[in-house]
């Protein structure tokens, strides 16, 4: 009885994987590399309106993929806060703004509302994808992530900049586009 209660759950681990597997190496439908437009984000708010990324279009944007329970992503958020009060209010070359779109790619939303008053995440783009596996949500497969934290820099055409820049780097980005 004890070996089929271990086959059984070595043949459920399998096929587990082999779903995983299945989900990413479908891969994005696009490019996602410097040079090429990003995927578009249909989604809800957190306040309850409806969100579309191209709507952003004519600005900079950061699309954040992060969740509550991640410790690299709780690591670098003090910096995207401070990122994001040094350029709220700061007009880009031909009047650009610069936005963070988080995605929260979380089991359940009680402690990504807890973990953002924490943190102080209080820009208007706030997107909870509640998902199992960072594999299974539509947006991250959109922008073939498969861990996080993952970030993608956007211009105001609509294309990629930067994939996965750390933060240091987009304020670099964003510093050298206010010297031009």
């Amino acid at each position: 009885m004890r070996q089929q209660t271990q086959y059984v759950f070595k043949i459920g681990v399998g096929i587990l994987m082999l779903f995983i597997w299945g989900i990413q190496s479908c891969g994005p439908s696009t490019a996602i590399e410097p040079g090429h437009k990003a995927p578009e984000i249909e989604s809800t708010l957190i306040d309850g309106n409806k969100f579309q990324l191209s709507d952003l279009k004519g600005d900079y944007v950061l699309i954040d993929f992060w969740a509550s329970w991640c410790p690299p992503c709780l690591k670098e958020a003090p910096q995207l806060v401070a990122l994001h009060r040094r350029y709220q209010s700061i007009e880009l070359p031909e009047g650009a703004a610069f936005h963070i779109v988080s995605i929260a790619l979380e089991k359940n939303d009680r402690s990504w509302e807890r973990t953002t008053k924490r943190l102080g995440i209080d820009w208007k783009y706030q997107i909870v994808d509640e998902t199992r596996f960072v594999a299974m949500s539509s947006i991250a497969s959109d922008y073939g992530v498969t861990d996080i934290p993952s970030k993608f820099l956007i211009d105001p055409e609509g294309n990629f900049v930067s994939i996965r820049p750390k933060v240091s780097e987009v304020d670099a980005y964003l510093t050298s586009k206010l010297k031009s």
